[in-house]
């Protein structure tokens, strides 16, 4: 199915914001993706703990996506087939573009950590381009969700259909993997975003549960946005920081 553009352009018109299920999500994946291409730019090579722990985190990125991928093929993609045939054909194409990317990446960053100190140059400068490109590749696949996807989504169906495929597509996340998109996700929201998921959370959480998520996203996020979001809260910010 070829994605209508004038959908396109009333996305881009509509007065009031729509429930995205992009949006969030796809801000915590570009921080990690910049972040962790950053990690194996600036890495030492020769440091064993410092490659050791860069190459970690290049498989916890790969391991992230992966994920991703699963969650947008089995909840995304099943709405959009649903009443618009055909219009998720292309990006799940690229998603098993994006498996093989990563299970390249992999192997790349295995490389890194089990090869002869001669080696390590090159195989850091292999990784270091390789996962560039596949972070750029995203950045422009992300693009196209939040856009072309969007405008079939929102033109199908209701803000109350989306929200309970989201809270679905969110209830199959282990905890653990969603303890670490939390980490990823809270932080690079912008305030009002950040207090909306909080607060949203909360309405739904355990009280331990909730203060869980606190405790992993205080350390980074700065004082000032840390107050700030406190104070949306409703709670002192010292209980945390």
């Amino acid at each position: 199915m070829k994605i209508d553009s004038n959908e396109i352009k009333q996305v881009a018109a509509a007065e009031l914001p729509r429930v995205d299920m992009y949006a969030g999500i796809h801000k915590a994946l570009r921080a990690l993706m910049a972040d962790t291409l950053l990690a194996v730019g600036r890495m030492d090579c020769d440091d064993a703990l410092e490659r050791a722990q860069t190459v970690q985190r290049v498989l916890e990125l790969l391991d992230f996506c992966a994920n991703h991928l699963k969650h947008e093929n089995d909840f995304i993609h099943v709405a959009l087939e649903a009443r618009a045939p055909g219009a998720s054909e292309v990006i799940a194409h690229e998603h098993e573009e994006h498996l093989g990317a990563i299970g390249r990446l992999a192997t790349a960053a295995g490389v890194l950590r089990d090869c002869a100190v001669i080696e390590r140059p090159l195989a850091a400068r292999q990784l270091y381009r390789q996962l560039a490109l596949f972070i750029a590749d995203n950045f422009q696949h992300m693009n196209v969700e939040e856009t072309a996807h969007n405008a079939v989504l929102w033109a199908r169906y209701t803000d109350v259909e989306l929200a309970a495929i989201h809270d679905a597509l969110v209830a199959s996340i282990p905890p653990d993997e969603m303890m670490y998109t939390v980490r990823w996700l809270v932080p690079f929201m912008n305030p009002i975003e950040r207090l909306g998921l909080l607060d949203g959370i909360r309405a739904k959480a355990p009280a331990p549960a909730f203060q869980a998520i606190l405790d992993t996203v205080q350390p980074h996020l700065t004082q000032q946005e840390w107050v700030k979001l406190a104070r949306g809260l409703g709670i002192t910010a010292t209980e945390v920081w």
